[in-house]
């Protein structure tokens, strides 16, 4: 790390939580670069999609503390 990103990240650390996680988020999102011009039409699609097959009854829901179980047994071997 540069001299100047130490002093910048020194600065940054005195800052009180909430203007921390703020500075972070745009930090983070600098790092993705520029926002694809049709991802927010895709994702409106998409829920659409979803709305949809769920008011029609051809997908089936799981309630979130089966879908929980079901993650935790296959990814944390619980």
């Amino acid at each position: 790390m540069t001299k100047a990103a130490q002093a910048v990240l020194a600065e940054a650390l005195r800052l009180d939580l909430k203007a921390r996680a703020e500075l972070a988020t745009e930090l983070l999102g600098s790092l993705d670069g520029p926002a694809d011009p049709d991802t927010e039409d895709a994702w409106s699609r998409e829920i659409e999609h979803r709305v949809s097959a769920i008011e029609g009854g051809t997908v089936q829901l799981e309630p979130w503390l089966d879908v929980k179980r079901r993650i935790e047994r296959e990814i944390l071997g619980r």
